[in-house]
């Protein structure tokens, strides 16, 4: 990235954002640490997101991101506005809303809600953009925003980003402070709840076959303190299952703290010893203990295939979903992440609807198991590999659904624009507008509309299909896209209020958790209670897969060519060349300062292993991460392990507070075992700081208190 800098000397970057918008520590601006600095100061300089920070990025969105999207010129722009329920004095909130309605925006609030409502609703009704306030699976005390654009509800790309960026800095705040509300505002709240219900439990939505289909189903629902909060418990119940139990739900609860998905990150199995107190990881972890309890108390009716007994796992702003599953005979709970839920999800589709979905697309990222695409592949799908994030996912649909419609052109139109198409995809589509453009210059087709709602979901549906001009059948473009940190897409269907049909494409939580029960369930009812177990547990051969975190860290070190990243290159293709990988860099355009290093091992010439270093886009964090197979792991082992050191060496951000707490941490816990309430270190960062600790792999929980890792020893000592 190539930095400029204000007259204030402030240096600002090329783009503000990170793989999902932007997320920072909140500060009040008001806080004496605040004065005398501006929003943009604060957010770059100090590391802080300030309710005026807020604002401002707020008001420069309606000013230039959606009016630049929007799909017609209006005088005034309606923009969607949710969040999750971090916020509780509601400052950070009702800073976005107030800087919409300063740039004439309309406000549609919709309240707390989850992240997949905001889209939704913005197609619903044709709102000009959507704006979710949070910081998704981050811990409480951060905040964000998670952007809309108008345009299928796609999420900003990287020039998109880079033109808000350097809207926002032109800005000044002391004058925005002063304008007037222009702007509607209009309550929604219960308008979208109503279009989310109904949206989650139509049948080409869910894909429950009747009411009775997740009936032997005891459910244990975790929302994280989040914004699925009583809906997505009630939504379960009203789809049929037998019983719902739903955890993590008080007022005042913190959002993400032991709960959610990112505590169950890399962790393909709970065992009953975790859950014992103090030493168990997860002993504070409700959905789990409950989840133990639950199982247990119904062992007998579970290993008779009589009961199923599971979790719903989601993060705070409901776009994830990891699943849990207890094994009655082994008295332990199965993990599923977006990996082996997405290939649950895809063998329903192409066992169920083998001529529609055979030959569709099952898209995934780097930080996949490699095994997935291989079993998915094995299925009859088309394997594509992204860079990290939703939006790419996201692109590659549009991408495709654009090339499908070239088959109802004339020829002499499909050449012409198969060749827009092609040039694009060379250079890299890096403006949703692009996109825009291109299927605007696509001729429609003339289709009668839809007398009912039946009649438009089914029009839609066809609309998602292309004929591969073989045996004259349709198949789905995608069967499913998938992160491993619990995104999961899969095509859904609208009806806006004309009656017209769309597509809707996004990470949504609440779906992705119907869709996979609907899936086991069918698993169910065909295989006995130890074989579903073993396919729920393991719906593909595992490859060894490993991520290693460095947190508090300054990650602007980490780009393309940059010398830490040279380092980093060089360790890693010798220490791979002294293991015996011939090494091949690999470039990812969406992500180009992510250093990706394949290896092709053993017999196989193709590529098996991978190595890749990349800057968190959500966190302040970067991580070594490790793909390959099994027979791999002590190789990828010793590179990760050389990487990380050398990372924590030449990126610790010295300056930073949470890394002074966790050095003086670490020192009390090197004089001896210290339990968490023991630690001396303030309250307010203690479980976060803790959590971190643990995640980095530099203390471990044992019956005596915490210990240093020997990861942890050598990092003190360095």
């Amino acid at each position: 990235m190539k930095p400029e800098t204000t007259a204030t000397r402030t240096v600002v970057p090329d783009r503000l954002q990170g793989t999902d918008g932007i997320r920072r520590e909140t500060k009040s601006a008001t806080d004496s640490e605040c004065r005398g600095s501006t929003p943009l100061q604060i957010f770059l300089e100090r590391g802080w997101i300030t309710e005026e920070f807020m604002e401002l990025y707020a008001y420069c969105c309606v000013k230039s991101q959606f009016k630049k999207n929007a799909t017609a010129a209006k005088k005034k722009r309606t923009i969607v506005v949710g969040w999750d329920p971090r916020d509780s004095s509601g400052n950070f909130t009702e800073a976005v809303v107030r800087g919409v309605r300063k740039a004439s925006g309309d406000a549609m609030v919709l309240g707390v809600v989850p992240t997949p409502l905001v889209p939704l609703f913005m197609l619903h009704v044709g709102a000009d953009g959507g704006i979710m306030v949070t910081a998704s699976h981050n811990p409480e005390d951060q905040n964000g925003m998670k952007l809309f654009l108008p345009f299928h509800g796609m999420k900003p790309l990287p020039r998109d980003d880079i033109d808000l960026t350097r809207n926002l800095r032109k800005q000044n705040f002391a004058a925005i402070k002063k304008f007037s509300v222009k702007g509607r505002r209009t309550d929604c709240r219960q308008k979208a709840l109503r279009l989310f219900r109904r949206f989650s439990l139509l049948p080409e939505n869910s894909w429950l076959d009747s009411a009775a289909t997740l009936q032997a189903l005891t459910l244990v629902v975790d929302p994280a303190f989040g914004a699925l909060k009583k809906i997505a418990a009630q939504i379960f119940r009203d789809a049929g299952v037998g019983k719902v139990l739903e955890v993590n739900t008080e007022k005042n609860g913190a959002v993400n703290l032991r709960s959610g998905v990112a505590d169950l990150e890399g962790c393909p199995c709970v065992t009953a010893d975790m859950i014992v107190k103090p030493a168990g990881i997860f002993h504070a972890h409700k959905a789990i203990v409950k989840l133990f309890q639950l199982g247990r108390a119904n062992r007998q009716s579970a290993a008779a295939g009589k009961k199923r007994i599971a979790a719903a796992v989601f993060d705070a702003d409901g776009d994830r979903f990891f699943r849990l599953e207890y094994d009655p005979f082994q008295d332990v709970l199965w993990v599923s992440s977006g990996d082996e839920t997405a290939v649950l999800q895809a063998r329903h589709l192409v066992s169920r609807y083998p001529e529609k979905y055979g030959g569709s697309f099952y898209i995934n990222t780097v930080e996949s198991d490699f095994n997935a695409a291989a079993t998915a592949a094995s299925m009859g799908l088309i394997p594509l590999r992204t860079a990290v994030g939703d939006k790419w996912i996201l692109l590659k649909i549009r991408v495709m659904l654009l090339q499908k419609k070239l088959a109802t052109l004339s020829p002499k139109q499909r050449k012409k624009l198969k060749n827009k198409i092609a040039a694009l995809q060379k250079k890299g589509v890096t403006r949703v507008a692009d996109l825009r453009n291109l299927e605007a210059s696509i001729p429609a087709r003339s289709q009668t509309a839809a007398k009912n709602n039946s009649a438009a979901v089914t029009s839609a549906m066809t609309a998602e299909t292309f004929h591969d001009g073989g045996d004259g059948g349709a198949r789905a473009v995608l069967a499913v896209g998938s992160e491993e940190t619990g995104h999961n897409i899969t095509a859904a269907f609208l009806t806006r209020p004309n009656r017209k049909a769309v597509a809707v494409y996004s990470g949504n939580g609440l779906k992705s958790a119907l869709n996979t029960f609907a899936a086991t369930e069918n698993l169910a009812a065909t295989l006995s209670p130890k074989k579903y177990i073993q396919s729920v547990r393991q719906p593909f051969s595992p490859g060894f897969k490993s991520t290693l975190y460095i947190y508090y860290v300054r990650q602007e070190l980490f780009v393309k060519d940059s010398q830490a990243w040279r380092k980093v290159k060089r360790l890693v293709l010798q220490t791979a060349k002294q293991s015996g990988y011939p090494a091949k860099m690999r470039n990812f355009p969406d992500d180009p300062d992510m250093l990706y290093i394949s290896f092709a091992a053993g017999k196989v010439s193709k590529e098996n292993v991978g190595v890749f270093v990349r800057n968190s886009g959500t966190e302040n964090k970067i991580s070594v991460n490790l793909r390959g197979r099994k027979s791999d792991a002590g190789k990828l082992k010793k590179i990760g392990g050389a990487a990380l050191q050398l990372l924590f060496s030449l990126l610790k951000n010295r300056d930073n507070i949470f890394y002074k707490m966790e050095l003086y941490v670490l020192s009390q816990i090197a004089a001896r075992p210290m339990l968490d309430e023991d630690l001396e270190v303030e309250s307010r960062h203690k479980s976060r700081l803790i959590n971190e600790m643990k995640k980095q792999n530099l203390i471990r929980p044992s019956r005596e208190g915490n210990r240093l890792t020997p990861l942890g020893k050598w990092y003190i000592n360095h």
